[in-house]
């Protein structure tokens, strides 16, 4: 093997490797608390500890909640903001959250309204070109690959059933600035 291709081990994490990782982290991505505790539990998996007594990975994630580094209603809040701007639906977006370690109460408190899930049923059939977005839709198995679509994204199946069948662009918006129940 020559040197070119011997990649040296990385030296096991301290204390200082380990705060700077972790810093290096929370600048360059917005995180949630669990999320930091498991990229720094892989790092540390990958590279070993070489510290005093075991590795202080809860505490280095608890001072940077306490230094307001990790806020995790925010993450949830822009998140949601997020997602349901490219068309996702509540459910996925409750995944996504879970996925990132939200608790459930956080998730609840950041959950869209019916308006802003409508918003987000209309964003995603006009990007996917659904319902009265796209072609024509002739056949039944089209139409149910395209309420599927909808599901996939995480809308209710009703909201998904009406905007497949709207019968205009015009009706779709329509429906969609409505916040009350039909």
């Amino acid at each position: 093997m020559n040197r070119e291709n011997a990649r040296k081990a990385p030296r096991p994490l301290d204390r200082a490797r380990m705060e700077e990782l972790a810093l290096a982290y929370v600048a360059r991505f917005s995180t949630s608390a669990a999320k930091l505790e498991d990229y720094l539990k892989r790092k540390l998996r990958e590279r070993g500890w070489d510290g005093d007594g075991p590795a202080p990975v809860r505490a280095t994630v608890e001072r940077y909640v306490e230094l307001g580094y990790i806020d995790d209603a925010a993450f949830a809040a822009s998140r949601t903001g997020s997602l349901l701007r490219r068309g996702y639906g509540a459910r996925r977006i409750g995944q996504a959250l879970h996925a990132a370690g939200i608790d459930e109460e956080t998730r609840e408190q950041v959950r869209a309204g019916l308006a802003e899930q409508r918003q987000a049923a209309l964003a995603c059939a006009r990007k996917r070109r659904l319902g009265p977005f796209g072609a024509p839709v002739g056949d039944r198995s089209a139409r149910e690959k395209q309420v599927a679509a909808m599901l996939r994204a995480g809308h209710p199946l009703d909201s998904a059933r009406f905007l497949v069948d709207a019968p205009s662009v015009e009706a779709a918006e329509i429906w969609a600035e409505c916040t009350e129940e039909d």
